[in-house]
Parts: structure tokens; sequence; C-alpha cells
């Protein structure tokens, strides 16, 4: 699935078609599901352009799109609120 809102394939090694061969190669069934083919490379680590071996799998689509959303609304979560603090209603003040 080609990216549209993401600059990671900028981000990607010269030589990434080389790493990508060699890891689903090493990977033929999906790292994470442990069932179906490996299509796709997942960094293990969220959000890291760690392209060495030990930092990458080979996943398929379904299991990549899931553990990314998984690691999304974790960061998310850990972001200070965007809410203001409540202000005492003027009804109420005594």
């Amino acid at each position: 699935m080609p990216w549209h809102t993401s600059n990671q394939a900028a981000r990607l090694p010269g030589n990434w078609s080389v790493i990508r061969t060699h890891v689903l190669s090493r990977d033929p069934v999906c790292r994470i599901c442990g069932v179906r083919p490996s299509t796709q490379i997942d960094h293990i680590k969220a959000m890291t352009d760690d392209h060495r071996d030990h930092a990458l799998q080979g996943v398929r689509y379904p299991c990549h799109a899931q553990k990314s959303a998984q690691e999304g609304a974790a960061g998310r979560a850990q972001r200070p609120g965007q809410r203001r603090p409540d202000d005492d209603h003027p009804g109420q003040l005594s």
C-alpha cells in the first residue's frame, strides 16, 4: 500500500529493496500471526529509522495495520490532554 501522508519512503535507505528482499526471505511467514505469508516489512520498535536486520520483521498487511494502529493509539494516550480544565459555573460561585 503506498504512503500518501507519510515521509517514510524518503527516510528509507538507498538499499531498501535489498534489505526488504532479505527480510522477506528470512521471515516467509508473518512474525505477528505466524500463519500467513509475509508481504511487508515492519520496524519492530515503532517510529524508528533503525533498518538493521534485528530491528525488522516480515509481516502481512492486516497484522501490520493492526500493530501500527495500536502503537498510534498508545502514543496518543501518552500525550497531555488538549482539554481545558473545567471552570466553575457562574451560578456556583460563592
